[in-house]
């Protein structure tokens, strides 16, 4: 009898689903398409320029103050049998030398971006293969600020230090020599 009442429940969900399909509906709103946008600029770190270059965002380009920036900086270009390959490496990119150390850094705002080259020694003792003619690659990735914990003035020191703990930095270290 189970089996019956079984067989019988099967057969009309399958008769109940068949038949003609229904009327298309209209298309639906395009979708938003978020795509962070990168730049390369070619920069040279001069005594002149304080080591320094302040980049201006593209006009193309919207940068909201939430908006996160990276700078990247073209280390080096290998040879491959379907063309060079681009090595780059984020910022901040430290270089131990013989005179001291030195490094590639940046900052922004929601207007530029400086990249600088900071060191421990006369930086116009550097060579000029690491001060002239040097390809940074800027992303600006879309974001938002995040919702404020909502008892965020309530948190004991262990919670807060737990939010907190959220923010790891990754410095890439260099080695040059001459």
């Amino acid at each position: 009898m189970k089996k019956t009442i079984s067989l019988i429940i099967v057969l009309a969900l399958l008769v109940a689903c068949s038949g003609d399909r229904g009327p298309i509906g209209p298309q639906g709103p395009a979708g938003i398409n978020i795509l962070g946008q990168v730049f390369e600029v070619n920069v040279n770190f001069t005594s002149t320029n304080d080591f320094s270059a302040i980049i201006d965002f593209p006009q193309d380009i919207e940068v909201f103050e939430s908006d996160a920036v990276m700078v990247y900086w073209l280390e080096d270009v290998i040879p491959d049998s379907s063309g060079p390959i681009d090595i780059w490496s984020p910022l901040p990119s430290i270089f131990y030398l013989p005179d001291g150390v030195a490094s590639f850094d940046f900052n922004h705002s929601f207007l530029d971006v400086n990249i600088f080259l900071d060191g421990n020694f006369d930086l116009n003792n550097l060579p000029d293969n690491i001060k002239l003619d040097q390809i940074f690659r800027i992303a600006i990735i879309p974001a938002d600020f995040a919702e404020m914990h909502p008892n965020f003035e309530t948190l004991n020191y262990q919670e807060l230090e737990e939010l907190l703990i959220t923010y790891d930095q990754n410095f890439e270290v260099k080695n040059f020599q001459n």
